[in-house]
């Protein structure tokens, strides 16, 4: 047996899009697979998590804290990380993912004051602290935000 020679099982696949209501020849007229009477039956059957008038599950839990849609994930990287470039080189996101210092930049990446740099850098990337860019001019680096 190949993949290449995998079906799914005989039946278990069935359309979506069947014309239901369309007459007796279609197999699937007259109730329309609704079967008879009942609340299920007619239109305006009640919506997904209606519970016949008791309060639904969603508005019984409890509902805890607040999940802001417009947070961004900034990865923050401290200024004696980049020491492990050479002197003179230009470091952007790019470089940081080869040399291995970050791995999955999601909105960006900030480089902040903590620690010593000790090499002339030019720097390109999303964000900065103060004390980040003040340690990068004095060794005549440039810190360039993308």
């Amino acid at each position: 047996m190949n993949l290449s020679e995998l079906r799914p099982a005989e039946g278990s696949k069935q359309s979506n899009n069947f014309r239901r209501g369309r007459g007796h020849g279609s197999g699937n007229g007259k109730t329309a697979g609704k079967g008879h009477k009942g609340q299920k039956a007619r239109s305006g059957a009640p919506r997904i998590g209606f519970e016949g008038g008791q309060m639904p599950l969603y508005r019984r839990l409890p509902k805890r804290g607040f999940k802001c849609r417009n947070t961004k994930e900034i990865i923050s990287i401290n200024v004696d990380k980049l020491n492990r470039f050479e002197d003179g080189a230009d470091v952007t996101i790019e470089s940081l993912m080869e040399i291995g210092i970050i791995n999955n930049p999601k909105d960006g990446v900030k480089i902040l004051g903590n620690g010593e740099l000790t090499k002339k850098l030019n720097v390109k990337v999303t964000a900065y602290s103060q004390s980040a860019v003040e340690k990068i001019q004095a060794l005549g680096g440039k810190a360039e935000v993308i």
